[in-house]
């Protein structure tokens, strides 16, 4: 990529989409998946055989998955030349991408990813078998628009997620075209580069209620148990105009401070304060629209209640933005 190419990844480019039944036993989910291997994380390695197939009354309670909101970066800004910065804005953050798979208990039996880049009337849940990506961001490298990451979908674990979510009485729907946007397949390219984890997207619902994505997060807990590790993509900080401002870094941590605190407190104390989070210092600095924060609020609620705690931080183009795991 030439770098008179790089330059011209504007802040247009950053708005168009950088920052841009119940008894169903977690065998049923693994039946999705096409990956036959067993280890922690996405290196392909097969656990012994004497591990398999003796730990199953005891994946509830010893194999429990955590689940994790994370900050997807700009675009595609761990796979090109980045000039919005120093050249190294991202790679702490790609460094602890893929450190993920191993903190894990236990390889996912599948990926649900709920990502700021899409929103619907009613939650949706994509179906495909296959799900192709969506390059949702624009004026980048055209190497980026050529990225792959063929991770395969589950409709068993969409059919799962709506159950559940019909239990709980949240309407959802099915959307078997929609490919997996940026906010899903860059950060998890990084993290699960061989895409061999059956991964299905959830959408966020238009309105941004934080209440009700909280209530989302509360019906699909049970999937923890089932081996699904549940990822909420977005960006702790996102103000379009924020980023590289002087006085950002100070707002940003400011915001983040109060985040930090948030997401460790005992669960009814840390939802209330989730469901008013725009009363937090800064809050509508750092997120005059909410949709990269939203992520956060299914996350906590799948949490119930295990704590949170800042997983990864770091200032990137000027601001403070880190990730938040629950157990």
């Amino acid at each position: 990529m030439q770098d008179s190419e790089n330059n011209r990844v504007s802040r247009r480019a950053w708005i168009g989409g950088a920052i841009a039944s119940a008894a169903v036993a977690a065998t049923t989910v693994a039946a999705a998946t096409t990956d036959k291997t067993a280890a922690p994380g996405d290196a392909g390695t097969t656990a012994p055989k004497t591990n398999r197939g003796k730990v199953r009354k005891s994946v509830a309670s010893k194999q429990r998955m955590p689940v994790l909101y994370l900050p997807h970066g700009g675009g595609p800004c761990f796979f090109m030349k980045w000039t919005m910065g120093p050249p190294d804005t991202w790679n702490r953050t790609a460094e602890w991408l893929q450190q993920i798979p191993a903190s894990l208990p236990t390889k996912p039996k599948a990926l649900l990813v709920v990502s700021a880049h899409w929103e619907t009337d009613q939650v949706a849940v994509t179906t495909a078998t296959q799900p192709p990506l969506l390059f949702d961001y624009y004026g980048f490298p055209k190497h980026t628009y050529e990225l792959t990451w063929p991770a395969p979908g589950s409709p068993v674990l969409a059919g799962r997620v709506r159950s559940l979510l019909r239990t709980a009485g949240i309407a959802s729907a099915a959307e078997p075209s929609r490919g997996l946007d940026h906010g899903v397949f860059v950060p998890l390219k990084v993290a699960f580069p061989r895409a061999s984890v059956p991964t299905v997207q959830l959408s966020l619902r238009r309105g941004l209620d934080p209440a009700q994505h909280l209530a989302i997060g509360k019906a699909l807990a049970p999937l923890r148990d089932e081996g699904v590790f549940i990822v909420g993509s977005g960006m702790s900080y996102h103000n379009m105009r924020g980023f590289s401002r002087p006085q950002s870094l100070a707002e940003s941590r400011t915001f983040d401070a109060w985040l930090k605190d948030i997401v460790g407190k005992p669960a009814a104390q840390r939802d209330a304060a989730l469901s008013q989070w725009a009363k937090a210092p800064q809050a509508r600095v750092c997120h005059p629209r909410e949709e990269h924060l939203l992520p956060l609020m299914v996350v906590a609620g799948a949490a119930g209640e295990s704590r949170g705690q800042v997983d990864f931080s770091d200032v990137v183009m000027g601001v403070q933005v880190s990730a938040h795991r629950f157990g």
